[in-house]
């Protein structure tokens, strides 16, 4: 079963708690703190691997979580660092956030790998917060949480030239002769429901991979038809080989199916219309197929070429494969999206700060804070020890939390949340 589109959680590994612990040897006066650090959490990483040529895998596995970093231990040893979850995805695949609709990454070659979900760094353990006035601090850090998202997954297969058409004239048996895919092949239309690859090899010794994508109608880029689930698989493709049934035996007429096909990709992506098009005279062995041929050179002016081929018997196939190949090594690959300046060097990019927290009201009174930074600070307090409650205290007084409660009329006693956690403000 072909699968080119589907949506998955990732979660980063959080990090490891730092932890509480003392010196206690008999022979170290003034023995202090010795709590080590956690462990960094593992990352979800996704990689390139050429043998996968669909999104199968992931229709039966959509969770995906790394582990945790180690809890820091006693004697200021540092917890164990958790081994990057690495997820295999075919060549092609492209990640997109979910919420944001944001290009995360975009895999295409083998090995390639990318960061989807970070895991969390380690808390800090009590020797990190020793300082003259606290010789011996009884507070610790829990670990980061990992970052977690459901991200989107399409894949684009890796083809060079794409076939486009009308259903039933002739692609997949195009493709059947000229490689030795086995599309199957029948007349009816719509018999080409996934899109079915093949390498074709030239007499010059060139080689090159054809895409046989199913039938567009019109309306495709709407939903109509099969061809809307497909039509992402054209834009990797650096030449478009356009097939028309020249014999016209359905009533249709070649030109208006070439122009319908060619306004369907325009209004899928205006871009794909910069792409080398090839057009192919496919049926050439039936009897009114030359009659329409000149018609159908005389409307299009010269715009493309055009070969007359009969897939069937094999005529006119020599001269098309090479006219490919050749337009294949003239064309550069194609970006589908705009390439960012990081991979060559740093940019710095102003970023909008986050609000840090966020007061709203229940229906019984209660005044629940939110806000990303302020439920990691949150995540990270062991609230087992005095020590780093009263910490979190402070933190939240600096973050201004408290002056915002009062501003929204918090009194003496009222109730406030925190995820599933309940205080008293205490004024």
């Amino acid at each position: 079963m072909f699968v080119d589109k589907v949506k998955v959680y990732v979660k980063g590994g959080d990090g490891g708690n730092g932890q509480v612990s003392y010196r206690r040897e008999k022979y170290v006066p003034d023995g202090g703190p010795a709590g080590g650090d956690g462990g960094r959490g593992a990352s979800v990483v996704f990689e390139v691997e050429e043998g996968l040529r669909t999104l199968m895998d992931f229709r039966y596995k959509r969770h995906f979580k790394a582990q945790r970093g180690e809890h820091g231990r006693p004697k200021n040893q540092h917890g164990k660092n958790a081994d990057d979850m690495i997820v295999k995805v075919p060549p092609g695949t492209t990640v997109i956030d979910d919420a944001t609709g944001q290009i995360i990454a975009d895999l295409t070659e083998h090995g390639q790998k990318a960061v989807i979900a970070k895991g969390g760094r380690g808390g800090r353990g009590n020797t990190r917060f020793a300082t003259p006035v606290n010789p011996a601090p009884d507070i610790a850090e829990n670990g980061e949480p990992g970052q977690e998202r459901d991200v989107v997954l399409e894949l684009k297969v890796l083809a060079d030239v794409g076939l486009v058409g009308f259903p039933s004239v002739g692609k997949s048996t195009l493709l059947s002769v000229v490689s030795a895919a086995k599309p199957k092949i029948a007349d009816y239309h719509f018999t080409t429901i996934t899109p079915n690859l093949g390498v074709v090899e030239t007499e010059d010794n060139r080689s090159f991979v054809m895409a046989d994508l199913p039938g567009l109608i019109e309306g495709a880029h709407e939903g109509v038809g099969l061809g809307h689930q497909f039509l992402r698989h054209i834009e990797r493709t650096r030449v478009i080989v356009h097939v028309i049934d020249m014999s016209a035996l359905e009533g249709r007429d070649p030109y208006e199916d070439f122009l319908m096909i060619n306004d369907e990709l325009k209004q899928y992506n205006m871009r794909l219309l910069e792409r080398p098009q090839i057009v192919v005279a496919n049926k050439m062995d039936m009897p009114e197929s030359e009659e329409n041929l000149k018609i159908f050179k005389e409307k299009l002016n010269g715009q493309y070429p055009v070969f007359p081929i009969s897939a069937v018997t094999k005529k006119g196939l020599r001269d098309l494969l090479i006219t490919v190949a050749d337009k294949i090594e003239e064309t550069p690959e194609f970006p589908l999206y705009e390439e960012t300046e990081e991979s060559t060097r740093v940019v710095y990019r102003h970023e909008k700060k986050e609000i840090p927290f966020v007061i709203t009201r229940d229906d019984d009174g209660t005044f629940v804070l939110s806000g990303a930074e302020l439920e990691r600070l949150f995540k990270m307090t062991d609230f087992s020890r005095d020590e780093s409650v009263r910490r979190f205290a402070r933190q939240m007084r600096g973050m201004g939390v408290d002056d915002a409660l009062r501003a929204r009329g918090a009194k003496d006693g009222d109730l406030v949340r925190i995820m599933k956690f309940e205080f008293e403000f205490i004024d």
